[in-house]
């Protein structure tokens, strides 16, 4: 064999080493893009299986409603119309929470001046001890602004699931007992349509300045 061909026969072999370097670089490459799109699939397989709810439209909260107010007059949600307004769904004897809610809605009213067209709306969940004028004596304590809703039971119920309102009387005595309920507060815009949860909890300012931007 010539020497000619020995060395063309070592460059032909160092070549060939170099291109089997190369490969299991490609292959990583490879692997990695295919490892990230699977990770990208799964996660779009879990997101799209996951157990949790997603958000109901704004079309899902919210509907027509005939009660009484705390004056004694009918109202429905057309008399809401021309003005967004916030809605609750306590009662008179909660211990705690339905309290510092309707006062820190209050806060919020305040805080956009007595002139704002603003309304706010606490519908009782427990009908047969909150009659207009239980209603009544207990919203004297928060912003004017705030009516109260009640009736009899077979007009509250339809309200409740329209607004998505979980209510179940807890045991206790004939006349002392709580009403386990849902105790999120709804924006609804000028129109009656459901807009977001309101987190009343903020600063009454920052709440203020956010209800606002409904007017």
């Amino acid at each position: 064999m010539s020497r000619g061909s020995v060395k063309g026969n070592g460059k032909a072999a160092r070549r060939g080493d170099k291109n089997a370097a190369k490969g299991p670089a490609v292959s990583k490459t490879l692997l990695i893009g295919a490892g990230a799109a699977f990770a990208l699939i799964f996660g779009v397989f879990v997101a799209v299986t996951s157990n949790t709810p997603p958000a109901p439209p704004a079309s899902a909260i919210g509907g027509p409603f005939q009660l009484i107010s705390q004056t004694g007059q009918q109202v429905s949600e057309k008399d809401l119309l021309g003005k967004p307004y916030l809605v609750f769904f306590g009662y008179t004897h909660c211990p705690d929470v339905c309290h510092t809610t309707l006062f820190e809605m209050s806060e919020i009213l305040r805080a956009l001046g007595p002139d704002a067209k603003v309304g706010g709306v606490f519908v009782t969940v427990d009908p047969e001890r909150d009659t207009p004028d239980v209603l009544k004596d207990y919203l004297s304590s928060f912003d004017p602004r705030i009516i109260g809703l009640t009736g009899p039971r077979a007009q509250l119920e339809p309200m409740l699931r329209s607004y998505r309102i979980y209510s179940k009387r807890a045991p206790g005595k004939e006349e002392d007992y709580a009403v386990d309920h849902t105790t999120v507060v709804y924006l609804m815009d000028k129109n009656g349509r459901f807009v977001t949860s309101f987190n009343v909890g903020r600063k009454p300012e920052e709440a203020a300045k956010d209800l606002g931007r409904y007017l």
